[in-house]
């Protein structure tokens, strides 16, 4: 268990309070709720990355349509050795799209960056949350943008920590780790003014991580419900899943992909955030009826 976090964190509540995201009402243990991946950019790690407005739009709606209750937009790619993208060019890559379809889906928009001027453009052009990698570390000025727009923020564990730093503390305990650096970044958050209610956490699977701290997190993801946030987690088509499987490119970890956001929903994850939004909505859905008794079918 993850002790030192557990003692600190206090008693969590049975489950977060609900939250408004938009027009939707996010109701922790219901169900699964589905992130689709916008990714504005030429460079995405996983190969789906667009930079045309029409297609951006185009993908969008196609998720929806599969199922995605939330777009994920992002214009500068995290995969490991990417070089940081200059803020107007972020914000020339993501605020048209988000102007373009927020409104028009129905659906909640998210924008995944780092910079306090592009979260402010992008909350300003309608977008509902904030996905923040660094855990609100990069931009000194991203607290008070949150909080003074009073959406939800998600705080990831890991960005900017290379491989060799997480063979380093190959032999520590992983969830120890993250959930303690995550209860003091929820502190920070709360202590800028961000609502408890409006935070979410992140393990940051693949990021400064070994394939070994990767599979332990999925195993025992459930013990970071006792920081008493929803857990958000992004598994789609990373490297330990092409590595576990013998070296299968992103565009070929379908299957894999499955089994880690099926893994992740039967250990306590509340939002999945994924690549192939119509087979993994599918997933989510059965996997949900197995974790939550909703199947009541045949």
């Amino acid at each position: 268990m993850a002790a030192a976090a557990a003692e600190n964190a206090g008693t969590p509540q049975t489950r977060p309070r609900p939250i408004r995201l938009g027009r939707l009402v996010l109701e922790w243990g219901r169900r699964t709720y589905i992130m689709g991946v916008l990714n504005v950019t030429p460079d995405s790690f996983s190969g789906d990355g667009v930079t045309d407005l029409a297609a951006a739009g185009a993908l969008a709606r196609d998720m929806v349509e599969q199922g995605a209750d939330i777009i994920d937009i992002g214009g500068e790619s995290t995969r490991p050795g990417a070089v940081p993208v200059p803020i107007p060019e972020e914000l020339r890559r993501v605020i048209p799209v988000v102007e373009a379809i927020t409104g028009e889906l129905g659906v909640p928009i998210s924008v995944d960056t780092r910079r306090a001027e592009v979260a402010r453009h992008a909350l300003q052009a309608g977008a509902a949350m904030v996905n923040d990698v660094s855990a609100l570390r990069s931009d000194p000025e991203m607290a008070a943008v949150v909080a003074e727009a009073e959406v939800p923020v998600v705080l990831m564990h890991g960005y900017g920590m290379t491989r060799a730093e997480a063979e380093e503390h190959e032999e520590s305990d992983i969830i120890v780790d993250i959930a303690s650096f995550l209860h003091e970044r929820t502190a920070l958050a709360a202590g800028a003014g961000i609502s408890r209610d409006h935070i979410l956490i992140d393990p940051g699977f693949g990021f400064g991580k070994t394939v070994r701290q990767n599979l332990e997190l999925l195993r025992r993801l459930q013990e970071l419900q006792v920081l008493g946030r929803p857990i958000v987690i992004g598994t789609s088509r990373k490297g330990t899943i092409g590595r576990v499987l013998g070296g299968l490119p992103p565009t070929d970890r379908m299957e894999g992909t499955a089994a880690t956001v099926a893994a992740s929903i039967l250990h306590g994850a509340d939002v999945v955030r994924v690549h192939d939004v119509k087979s993994m909505a599918r997933v989510a859905r059965m996997t949900d009826a197995i974790a939550r008794e909703l199947g009541d079918n045949g």
